[in-house]
């Protein structure tokens, strides 16, 4: 008998990110309600139903279209109605961490925020960092026939598909090539996912606008050091004498520190290297989103999350330039 081993999709990626954005966006959805509303509660009495529950029902109602259906519309559905749900019962985790079953909590914020990053690093580590099998890649070819059976194959998805078996001389391989040779066509994309290919082409054509890598550049060098200066001005004011997140303080410093010094290294290497200056910028910002903003959100809550939002646009705009600068030098 064969030992029971399961197979790795290579659409795991970005069916990782629907579900992480779909909770990022549950969490903030629920709070901006609960905050604008008052925080209402459903049931009278002693009965209370909290918002982990629903997040258990989506969450279970995402596993079971996975269960019963074949096909990424199933695996993307899944995600998105799981992510809904985990962002639902996520949002609550500050009743399950305390004695005091407290939601409002201080570092469950910030625990939120390190769930999702780390869901995100793991979806961007897993994208073209991960070396298949040839079982997987055999198994992944079939399951793009599978889907084109029932929904049709782009020329684009038949091409991947069939890049998986490139070389093989294993006749499992050769029968699966034709199948999916010989599975219908889908000519055109959707609607949604035309404009969608648009509008990333064009926020990639901006990202590299001279303009705007000034803008981005400048905002990082004024940001970084910002919450070493807020830091230093509450404990000359005695505003840190309440303070009880002391780990958090230290850990933002820490943070901020090191990106401070990353953004002068940056500098220092801006005229004989241009790659290695903005390699080092995106690297300042990265520790900034993945280290300096989860003591940020135990700090200052929810109100970082617009401080975050930019962090993530200049982000973008730094890998647009990397990989411009990569492509530059590469032709």
């Amino acid at each position: 008998m064969r030992r029971l081993r399961m197979a790795r999709i290579t659409s795991a990626a970005a069916h990782l990110q629907v579900f992480a954005i779909a909770g990022i966006s549950a969490v903030l959805l629920i709070r901006t309600y609960l905050i604008s509303t008052g925080y209402p509660r459903l049931g009278q009495g002693d009965l209370h139903i909290a918002h982990v529950l629903w997040g258990g029902l989506l969450m279970a109602a995402g596993l079971g279209v996975t269960l019963a259906f074949l096909g990424d519309a199933a695996r993307t559905w899944g995600a998105l109605l799981g992510g809904v749900g985990f962002g639902a019962f996520v949002d609550e985790v500050g009743k399950f961490v305390t004695e005091q079953n407290d939601y409002f909590y201080r570092p469950a914020a910030g625990i939120i925020y390190m769930v999702f990053a780390a869901m995100v690093v793991l979806a961007q580590w897993l994208k073209g960092r991960v070396e298949f099998t040839d079982t997987e890649r055999t198994a992944n070819a079939m399951h793009a026939a599978l889907v084109g059976v029932t929904s049709g194959l782009t020329a684009e998805q038949r091409r991947g598909a069939i890049r998986l078996l490139q070389d093989s001389g294993d006749p499992l391989d050769a029968t699966t090539l034709r199948l999916l040779g010989m599975v219908p066509a889908r000519t055109a994309a959707g609607p949604l996912k035309l404009w969608a290919s648009d509008v990333l082409a064009r926020l990639r054509r901006l990202a590299q606008h001279p303009a705007l890598v000034v803008i981005a550049v400048g905002y990082l060098v004024v940001r970084a050091p910002l919450p070493l200066v807020g830091i230093a001005l509450d404990s000359f004011y005695d505003s840190l004498d309440g303070e009880s997140e002391w780990g958090a303080v230290i850990g933002l410093s820490a943070s901020a520190a090191a990106t401070v010094l990353l953004c002068l290294w940056g500098a220092i290497k801006f005229r004989r290297d241009r790659l290695a200056a903005f390699q080092a910028l995106n690297l300042a910002l990265l520790v900034d989103i993945l280290f300096g903003q989860v003591f940020a959100f135990i700090l200052n809550q929810f109100s970082a999350v617009p401080g975050l939002c930019a962090d993530l646009l200049v982000l973008a705009i730094l890998s647009a330039v990397i990989r411009h600068l990569r492509q530059q030098r590469a032709g």
